[in-house]
């Protein structure tokens, strides 16, 4: 855990003090993929979007002048840089090379910096050796380190083994990161097991987009209820109809405790309000006919 006083100021900004826990939203794809539908106009679609709906956003060096409005106001979302990465093009895809510095990132206005690495790949040994000297320059610098693990014994996919999930955050944990995200295994009982002697905040991968809100919500609410810090999303926000209203549905999950129902109770409430304000209707009839939905299920959240 943070040590420095810097780092603990920085990591408060990452992960919300009051709750321990984090959603954070990954906007680097474009690095890997090239043009990625959702991505296009990004910062127009997540205009206005605070604490209340995401923690941190996760861009590369590239992309914070762009995206600067968001990281402007009190209520800003968290700014990770990422330093690592990688394309499709390449024979070698899973090879990830850092491709910025720690020091850059905080020229940029950093509050932490993420790092992937992808286990049993040929290059391994070449990650994790970046992954560690990442570490000493965050401690170094006193900046929260993310480390993205993800077990790769097969290139062409992602393995969700327990045994390898849970090799992947010890691994972590024994270089020195701050936080981790790993794939889900599966089922809450395994991931629940993986987190058994787990002393870091441990966030789930959204992973494959899935195909409706609901199911996302489900998802977040199995990954909780497993004993996870949080969730780290990418397409499952960024290609939803509407990231924001979506991202702020998790949220009160991640943040509030708030169950499956209630939260899926808030995201229609938010779905109607949008709707209302899009045909036109006054300020004062949406909030007047929607006065308490969020208000209401956060008490109920708060009262378990």
């Amino acid at each position: 855990m943070p040590t420095s006083s810097g780092k603990r100021g920085r990591i408060s900004r990452l992960i919300h003090p009051s709750y321990g826990r984090a959603t954070i939203l990954a906007l680097d794809h474009g690095f890997t993929l090239g043009r990625v539908p959702g991505l296009e106009r990004i910062g127009q679609r997540l205009q206005g979007i605070g604490r209340d709906a995401l923690d941190a956003v996760v861009v590369h060096q590239g992309m914070v002048e762009r995206l600067l409005p968001l990281f402007e106001s009190a209520h800003r979302p968290g700014l990770i840089v990422h330093l690592s990465g990688a394309t499709r093009l390449s024979p070698e895809a899973n090879e990830k090379r850092l491709v910025c510095t720690v020091e850059h990132a905080l020229k940029l206005g950093a509050d932490g910096v993420s790092v992937h690495t992808n286990l049993g790949a040929k290059t391994e040994n070449q990650m994790l050796a970046d992954l560690a000297l990442v570490s000493q320059a965050c401690h170094e610098w006193g900046v929260p380190l993310l480390a993205m693990m993800y077990p790769r014994p097969d290139a062409q996919a992602t393995s969700i083994d327990p045994e390898h999930v849970g090799h992947a955050i010890r691994i972590a944990m024994e270089l020195g990161v701050d936080l981790v995200k790993v794939p889900f295994t599966g089922t809450g009982e395994s991931f629940a097991r993986v987190l058994e002697d787990v002393d870091v905040p441990v966030l789930v991968a959204g992973g494959a987009r899935l195909e409706t809100e609901e199911a996302i919500l489900r998802f977040v609410d199995e990954v909780l209820q497993a004993g996870a810090a949080g969730v780290t999303f990418g397409r499952n926000i960024f290609q939803s109809a509407n990231p924001v209203r979506l991202a702020r549905a998790v949220t009160t999950m991640v943040h509030h405790r708030m169950s499956l129902e209630d939260a899926l109770a808030v995201l229609g409430d938010e779905r109607a309000i949008s709707e209302a304000r899009a045909i036109g209707l006054p300020r004062e009839e949406v909030t007047s006919t929607f006065p308490t939905a969020l208000g209401l299920a956060a008490s109920r959240a708060y009262s378990r």
